[in-house]
C-alpha cells in the first residue's frame, strides 16, 4: 500500500523511459512551421526562437526538485504548482522528490497518487521516500519546507530550538548528495536563520545558492498598497522587504510606484504620492505586513499554507527564469555587506534576477527612519544566529 523506495525509483524511471524526444516529430524539418530560425535546433534556440527554445527545454534533462515536509499543508499545495510548470516555465520537465518523516509515509503515498492522476505533461517522475540520501541525491532545487510549525503564542526562540537541528542535518545532506549548483530555498521558520544554519553545514556549496522566503511578505505588501490605492496588485511595483521574515521586517515603499495610477496608460505615481498618507504608511501599513502571519494563525489556527506555496513559486520562477525589466523583488540572501548589513547573515534585500542568478540592487536611498528599521531587523538576525549556533555547536 505504500510507495517504497524501489517503487518510487521505478516510477521515475518508467516515466523517463516513456518520454523519448527522438520519437516526437520535429517541425523544424519544415521551416514554414515556425519560420523564425535556421534548421539547426542549437542555432535556432541560440538565436532566440521561442519554439526551439521550448523544444530544447523539453529535450533537456528534467530538474530534480525536492520538497521536504511534502505531506504537510504547504508541501501539498506546492507539489501540484511545481508539477504544473508554474515555477520553472511551461516547457521545463521536473522529477519531484517528495520527502517527509516515516510517520507521514502513507500521506506521501496519497500525494503521489494525486499527482499521477493530474497527468501533468511536465512531470517526468516522482520519488517518494523517507530516506535522506534517496531524497537529496542529485537534486537541482531544494525547497526546505519541513519544520516544526509555529503555533499561536510561540516565540521565535522556541522555533529556533525545535528547528535548528533539522536544518543542520538537511544542510549536511545537501552538501553530501545534492547537485553542486543546487538552488536552495528555505521556507520553514525561522527561515532566515534556518537557511544560515543549512548554508553553514554545506561548505562545498556556493553560499549565494542559499536563500530564504520573504516573497510572501513582498506579496502581502503589494496587496496592502493595491487595496489602499484601489488598483490591481499587478500595478504595484518595487515595494520591497528588508531583513528578517519576522515582525521586525521592514516593508519599504520608498522605491515603489503604482502604474496606470489614475486609470490611464502610462501614468505612474510613486507609492507615497498614490497613498498620500505617510501616517497610514508608518502606523498601519508597516505593522499590517509585519503581523500578517500572526493574523492568519489567529484566524486559521494554522500557519499560512496556500499563500506560502504561491510565494515559493514566485521566488523560484523569478530566480531561475528572471525578473521583468525594471522590476525588483525581495529575496533573503547571503549578505555581502551591502547597505552596511553584517556579511554572512541571510537578509532580505531588493534583487533582480537573470539566468539563475540574482544581484542585490544597489544605491537605494536609505533615510533615517528606514535605517532604524534595518538596524532593528539586523540586530534580531544577529541574535538568532548567536543563539542558534551556540545551541547547535556550529
Amino acid at each position: 500500500k505504500f510507495h517504497n523506495m524501489q517503487s518510487a525509483v521505478r516510477r521515475a524511471s518508467v516515466l523517463e523511459n516513456h518520454f523519448n524526444p527522438s520519437t516526437v516529430p520535429s517541425p523544424i524539418e519544415n521551416e514554414a512551421v515556425h519560420g523564425c530560425c535556421p534548421r539547426s535546433t542549437a542555432s535556432g534556440a541560440a538565436s532566440g526562437c521561442p519554439y526551439l527554445q521550448e523544444q530544447a527545454q523539453l529535450n533537456s534533462a528534467p530538474l530534480k526538485v525536492i520538497i521536504t515536509g511534502a505531506a504537510g499543508q504547504i508541501g501539498y499545495a506546492l507539489a501540484f504548482r511545481i508539477a504544473s510548470g508554474a515555477a520553472f516555465g511551461p516547457s521545463r520537465r521536473v522529477i519531484l522528490h517528495l520527502f517527509d518523516l516515516p510517520v507521514a509515509q502513507q500521506s506521501l503515498a496519497g500525494v503521489a497518487l494525486e499527482l499521477e492522476d493530474c497527468a501533468f505533461p511536465l512531470l517526468a517522475g516522482i520519488v517518494v521516500t523517507t530516506d535522506v540520501k534517496e531524497a537529496f541525491t542529485g537534486v537541482d532545487v531544494a525547497i526546505l519546507v519541513g519544520s516544526f510549525p509555529r503555533k499561536d503564542g510561540m516565540e521565535r526562540k522556541d522555533l529556533l530550538k525545535a528547528n535548528g537541528a533539522i536544518f543542520r542535518e538537511q544542510g549536511k545532506a545537501l552538501n553530501d548528495f545534492a547537485s553542486r549548483n543546487v538552488k536552495v530555498l528555505v521556507v520553514g521558520n525561522p527561515a532566515n536563520t534556518n537557511a544560515l544554519i543549512a548554508m553553514s553545514c554545506a561548505p562545498s556549496l556556493p553560499r549565494e545558492n542559499f536563500t530564504a522566503l520573504t516573497r510572501l511578505d513582498h506579496n502581502r505588501a503589494k496587496h496592502q498598497i493595491a487595496e489602499r490605492t484601489k488598483v490591481p496588485s499587478r500595478q504595484v511595483h518595487n515595494v520591497i522587504i528588508w531583513g528578517n521574515h519576522s515582525s521586525t521586517q521592514f516593508p519599504d515603499v520608498n522605491s515603489g510606484y503604482v502604474s496606470n495610477a489614475v486609470g490611464e496608460a502610462g501614468v505612474n505615481l510613486s507609492v507615497r504620492t498614490a497613498v498620500n498618507d505617510d501616517k497610514w504608511l508608518r502606523e498601519t501599513f508597516v505593522p499590517a505586513v509585519q503581523q500578517r502571519g500572526a493574523a492568519i494563525i489567529k484566524a486559521r489556527k494554522l500557519s499560512s499554507a496556500a499563500s506560502a506555496a504561491n510565494a515559493v513559486v514566485d521566488h523560484l520562477h523569478d530566480w531561475l527564469i528572471g525578473t521583468p525589466a525594471g522590476e525588483m523583488v525581495s529575496m533573503a540572501v547571503h549578505s555581502d555587506g551591502s547597505y552596511g548589513i553584517e556579511k554572512g547573515l541571510i537578509f532580505s534585500f531588493p534583487v533582480v534576477c537573470k539566468d539563475g542568478s540574482y544581484r542585490i540592487v544597489q544605491n537605494i536611498p536609505i533615510d533615517e527612519y528606514s535605517r532604524g528599521k534595518l538596524t532593528a531587523t539586523e540586530a534580531e538576525l544577529r541574535q538568532e544566529k548567536a543563539d542558534a549556533f551556540s545551541s547547535l555547536g556550529i
